[in-house]
């Protein structure tokens, strides 16, 4: 089988993704910052620091497909203009990083396959689904999104097949929002935020480690695809289901956007908006999603603990 080397292997998706790629038979490595702690499902922890543009270029050997996750978390820290900039920095100059020591040490890389975000297309609720071709939302997500694609897509000069998994809110119970929202419905209601209306656009971890898998497997697949449950709910339904699931009443109203605001700041938009994504173009790929319902995937996400 072949080699993948993944980098921001460590988080939620990635120790979910090499679990799965192990499974298969594939060789799993990890590019990171720390090799001194073994990491479940990774063959080798190769060092990198992006900061210092220093990479292990062992790392390239015999590595057949890199799936590239790093990058500072979207919604982790207030958005300072500091921190905005470390978003963007973290992703940009780590795909920078591989595009240059790609371009210098020999290697038989055949795809690089990137995270992106649905916030390519910016926080926006509309009646018509986005696609993969309509232009990028002028603001901080979508600008963020269009950087983070660019300095993927310089790889493609190379001849080495690149794509950009635009995902939406991964859900799981060992992270992410949807462990969070859990955490804090422990005690009591869970509620809606803001309208209760703006789309959510979620997707079960085994399914966008599908696409990604996919992506590997079908050379075909090149440039964007939106990586989202087919699903159009919105956040009220996911409140909703999440709710019946933990056996926790959801409060008649929804928390009132001011209050989410006064929290957040300008990172509110994170939760009080969203863009509903077509799934089109990787349902014509033959991808079928296992979880294309949300309730369903909520469900098996409490019953497997993954």
């Amino acid at each position: 089988m072949s080699t993948v080397l993944i980098t921001g292997g460590s988080g939620l998706l990635g120790k979910r993704l090499a679990t799965i790629l192990a499974d298969k038979g594939y060789t799993v490595n990890l590019l990171s910052r720390d090799n001194k702690k073994p990491i479940a499902d990774y063959n080798h922890v190769y060092l990198w620091d992006v900061t210092k543009a220093v990479i292990d270029d062992a790392a390239f050997t015999n590595c057949d497909y890199i799936i590239h996750l790093a990058g500072a978390g979207i919604a982790d820290k207030g958005w300072t203009k500091e921190r905005k900039q470390e978003i963007i920095d973290s992703r940009v100059k780590s795909s920078n990083l591989l595009y240059t020591r790609l371009k210098l040490v020999p290697n038989k890389v055949k795809a690089v396959i990137s995270a992106s975000a649905t916030g390519y297309y910016g926080a926006t609720t509309q009646p018509t689904p986005f696609n993969e071709t309509d232009a990028p939302a002028n603001d901080f997500l979508g600008q963020c999104c269009v950087a983070w694609e660019n300095s993927v897509n310089q790889i493609k000069a190379l001849g080495i097949r690149t794509v950009n998994v635009r995902t939406g809110v991964v859900l799981s119970t060992h992270g992410g929002a949807m462990e969070k929202i859990a955490g804090l419905a422990k005690f009591g209601p869970v509620a809606a935020v803001g309208t209760g209306h703006q789309a959510m656009p979620w997707i079960h971890i085994d399914d966008i480690c599908g696409i990604y898998i996919k992506a590997i497997e079908d050379d075909s697949m090149s440039g964007p695809y939106n990586a989202t449950s087919p699903a159009k709910d919105d956040n009220k339904d996911f409140t909703k289901a999440l709710g019946h699931q933990i056996h926790r009443p959801m409060l008649p109203l929804p928390v009132p956007p001011f209050a989410i605001r006064m929290m957040y700041g300008e990172m509110s938009v994170t939760v009080l908006e969203g863009s509903h994504v077509t799934t089109d173009k990787i349902e014509e790929t033959g991808f079928v999603f296992q979880f294309p319902e949300l309730t369903t995937a909520i469900r098996d996400l409490y019953v497997r603990r993954i």
